[in-house]
């Protein structure tokens, strides 16, 4: 076991922080973020096939009240003439089903199930993220590439469990998914804002985050 690896986020020192379900996990000493140990990342065969086997029936009134927050805050915010990105849509694209019953134009693009390389050189009034951002193995490079797929003062909407110090991590559900390999801390999306060039940053409910372009 190491001691410590550097921060796939900033690139700081990140010390361990717990083992646990024979992972080991560290946590950075500047953005805060906590950190699956690249060591212990499933292949990308084994992380595709664990995404077919997630139940994402996008009929599912349950899957659809849980997405829900990040889709009213489009209709709220956007009108159906402007243009969306479901980035990282999976194999159940339930907010872009739901925006499209309100006759709003989205495309979605995957690296696993759809990927169209086309629709990354297009820009975009608004982007979503519903539980992608905590499987990103290089999260400043992504997040620098949806800040260039935003039109200027577009946003960008992620859904993600974020960590903070006061919670249990040892009963955290939500690290028990072994396709998750960075859960961000607060401090962390502050040095996203600054570092990818957003100009603005919300976040609420501990998970629904808001970056302006």
């Amino acid at each position: 076991m190491k001691d410590r690896i550097p921060c796939i986020l900033c690139g700081s020192e990140a010390v361990f922080f717990q083992h646990t379900r024979k992972r080991h996990y560290y946590q950075c000493t500047h953005c805060r973020s906590v950190l699956l140990d690249p060591d212990d990342y499933i292949s990308a065969g084994e992380e595709k096939e664990r995404y077919e086997k997630h139940n994402n029936d996008v009929h599912d009134p349950r899957y659809q009240k849980f997405v829900w927050p990040v889709a009213q805050k489009i209709l709220e915010n956007h009108t159906a003439e402007e243009h969306g990105l479901d980035y990282g849509a999976g194999t159940g694209p339930v907010i872009t089903k739901l925006l499209r019953d309100r006759d709003y134009r989205i495309n979605t693009w995957d690296p696993f199930f759809d990927d169209d390389r086309q629709l990354l050189e297009s820009t975009y009034h608004y982007m979503v993220c519903c539980e992608v951002v905590e499987h990103f193995h290089r999260p400043l490079q992504e997040f620098h590439r949806l800040r260039r797929l935003l039109k200027p003062g577009g946003s960008l909407y992620c859904m993600t469990q974020l960590y903070d110090e006061g919670m249990d991590f040892k009963r955290w559900n939500y690290k028990n998914d072994e396709t998750h390999v960075i859960f961000y801390h607060k401090n962390a999306l502050d040095w996203i804002a600054r570092q990818a060039g957003f100009s603005g940053l919300s976040v609420s409910d501990g998970k629904l985050i808001v970056l302006q372009g």
